[in-house]
């Protein structure tokens, strides 16, 4: 091995240490024998004892080793400095391991959000393919609505966000989009409302009807889909989480729009008739990504379980 390169000296003053100095200490220590740590690194005799004195240099200049005719011994500096030659250089394997777990998606953090009702089938079921097949990446998950989350990976919070088109079109300049499903509508009525059991109903025959609603507003909501068919829904309720909706159908006070996800989880007092595609255009739900940056080794496998995960969900709603 050639001779190192000369110290530099850091901001603080003090001099850099080299891990090559630190390897040729550690074989020398472990094995007493200048000799023997040539050996077992692949190196000539005199390039140890460079790296040694090096090392002694950049340590203050006090001897690590006393040389004897046959081997040599840890000085007291030397018997100081090898528990923390020791530990610098595991923290280092570690460091590298870590980062080659990261590069093969064996380990890491993934942090995803995702909105409701993705929460009630597609996510949990994504997880657990995931886990089965990635087991040692930490997942952090927060639940949230679409544009909340799509800021939160603009800021670099989160690493990949589970969103749907409810409010819009998603801004594709900014936002890596990978397709998961597309979702049909159903209305909840309550089991006696007049519409209960038809297999398929235009939007606007609930025109008349009270709804409940996580929005006062339909704009930006699930009841985006009343406006295109012309007519604007009469919001007597605002409700915002979906058991709760449930029981204000089942109570008659009014009917809500389900989404296809979270149709798994309806109650038995209240019916879900489907909504005509035509004119009310299907929920696509997203896996997405923040354009422009590094993504995480660990979030393409999971948009992977999420794709599965979304065909086992529309095989079996």
């Amino acid at each position: 091995m050639s001779a190192m390169r000369d110290q530099h000296e850091s901001s603080d003053g003090s001099s850099d240490v080299s891990t090559v100095w630190l390897r040729a200490f550690l074989e020398v220590a472990r094995h007493g024998s200048f000799t023997v740590a040539a050996r077992r690194l692949g190196w000539t005799q005199s390039a140890v004892s460079r790296q040694i004195a090096a090392l002694e240099t950049a340590f203050g200049g006090a001897p690590l080793f006393d040389r004897l005719p046959r081997g040599v011994r840890l000085t007291a500096h030397g018997r100081s400095a090898l528990p923390h030659t020791e530990a610098a250089l595991a923290q280092l394997a570690r460091m590298r391991r870590e980062l080659a777990d990261l590069d093969g998606a064996a380990g890491g953090l993934l942090r995803f959000g995702a909105f409701a009702t993705a929460d009630a089938a597609l996510v949990p079921r994504a997880l657990a393919l995931f886990r089965e097949r990635h087991p040692g990446v930490t997942l952090a998950r927060e639940e949230g609505f679409t544009r909340p989350l799509l800021g939160r990976l603009t800021e670099g919070d989160l690493d990949l966000a589970v969103v749907s088109t409810t409010g819009g079109p998603l801004p594709e300049d900014v936002f890596e989009l990978h397709h998961l499903l597309d979702e049909t509508l159903y209305v909840a009525v309550p089991a006696d409302h007049p519409l209960a059991g038809e297999p398929l109903v235009d939007l606007d025959r609930f025109a008349d009807d009270d709804w409940v609603s996580g929005s006062a507003e339909p704009a930006g909501s699930l009841l985006d889909a009343a406006l295109r068919h012309g007519f604007r829904p009469r919001v007597a309720h605002v409700v915002g989480e979906w058991t709760a909706k449930q029981g204000y159908v089942a109570a008659g006070l009014g009917v809500t729009l389900v989404p296809a996800l979270a149709a798994q989880g309806v109650r038995p007092d209240i019916a879900l008739v489907p909504v005509r595609d035509a004119g009310a255009p299907a929920r696509a739900v997203y896996a997405a990504t923040a354009r422009g940056r590094s993504r995480v080794p660990s979030a393409e496998p999971f948009v992977a379980a999420l794709r599965d995960a979304a065909r086992l969900v529309t095989r079996n709603p």
